[in-house]
């Protein structure tokens, strides 16, 4: 069985999101005094329930003495955060100045063919979700992609199969 805590936690056993609902209270109260906490406060959230659900929200902004809008308006602001469950390796292509004009469109679209899902989606498997970003600082390799969190530097559309191979590797894990 995989011991992936996003996995856990999206099978909807109710011991699990009390056990993450109760760890996520003691994040809170580590951090509704300290200046500038929300964005540890989510980015530990996202890595603990592998997304940052409506309810989990509301518990931040609730924790963190913040209004709703608020929280929900830095989730919305930041690329990292997702508000839908992610696949197991995320897929960010950089559409910035120099990635767009070296190809990137082309590579985001080779991406979306092969995986045949469109930005902000995952894949059936749960495998792969993709996303666009703006720059990764590999401006002068582009196009450039990440995978989780490793980039991939002058990425030819016709490679995509190539790059995406050893990701699928991940998928195998089963007891």
């Amino acid at each position: 069985m995989d011991q992936n805590m996003t996995t856990a936690c999206a099978c909807g056993s109710e011991i699990d999101e009390l056990k993450l609902m109760a760890r996520l209270d003691e994040i809170l109260e580590e951090y509704k005094h300290k200046e500038g906490g929300l964005i540890p406060v989510l980015q530990i959230a996202q890595g603990l329930f592998g997304y940052l659900p409506e309810h989990v929200l509301r518990q931040v902004a609730k924790g963190m003495d913040k209004p709703y809008s608020e929280v929900a308006g830095v989730v919305g602001f930041y690329s990292f955060f997702s508000t839908q469950p992610r696949g197991k390796n995320v897929i960010r292509v950089c559409l910035g100045t120099a990635c767009y004009v070296r190809g990137g469109k082309q590579v985001l679209d080779s991406i979306k063919k092969e995986l045949a899902i469109d930005v902000g989606e995952t894949t059936e498997d749960k495998n792969f979700s993709l996303e666009i970003a703006r720059c990764f600082g590999a401006c002068g390799l582009a196009p450039a992609i990440m995978i989780n969190d490793d980039v991939h530097q002058r990425v030819k559309p016709a490679r995509i199969k190539q790059v995406l191979a050893p990701y699928y590797d991940t998928e195998g894990e089963e007891a």
